[in-house]
């Protein structure tokens, strides 16, 4: 039997929600399954990825092969990269302390890069709220300028009729008398 680790797919018509399973590689995409790895929403940014990291390992390690999306995501959580140095451990390139110690170090400048990016994104946003805002600012002034442009012709208009009209009015009433 051929296991593959893939994605299950949930959730809405527009809005997808994934299950990572283990399942034999001749079931349906969402019929049977062995065992629920973890999950994958796409929806959030960045994607939100849930794990149960030693099981899915443990899977890799019995010859469990991952989809090309799920070895990205396993890729991303540091699955395959553990399994790698795992394997380095086996053919006696490497100790369990120095595996452990690469791991620990890959997952700190992983951890940095993730929040990097989640700053970048609340810094952009943050921008785009002021952006948008000056522009709102400048429209609503734009506004009150040809508002007020408007309203001083307008007056300008009828002080200048109220002007001219007692001096027209007065010789009209002198020849009628």
């Amino acid at each position: 039997m051929a296991v593959k680790i893939r994605l299950q797919r949930h959730g809405k018509k527009d809005s997808a929600f994934f299950h990572v399973v283990a399942a034999d590689g001749r079931a349906p995409r969402d019929g049977a399954f062995i065992e629920k790895l973890g999950t994958y929403n796409p929806n959030t940014n960045p994607a939100t990825i849930d794990l149960n990291f030693e099981s899915t390992l443990k899977w890799l390690q019995n010859g469990a092969v991952p989809t090309d999306t799920c070895k990205a995501i396993l890729s991303y959580k540091g699955v395959m990269m553990k399994k790698h140095l795992l394997d380095g451990v086996k053919k006696g390139a490497l100790t369990e302390a120095q595996v452990e110690e690469r791991f620990a170090k890959w997952l700190d400048q992983k951890a940095l890069k993730i929040s990097s990016k989640k700053d970048g994104l609340s810094a952009a946003e943050k921008k785009a709220v002021a952006d948008k805002f000056k522009a709102e600012t400048a429209a609503k002034d734009a506004k009150a300028a040809k508002i007020a442009a408007k309203t001083a012709v307008v007056e300008a208009a009828s002080a200048a009729e109220e002007t001219e009209a007692p001096a027209t009015d007065a010789p009209a009433e002198n020849t009628e008398a």
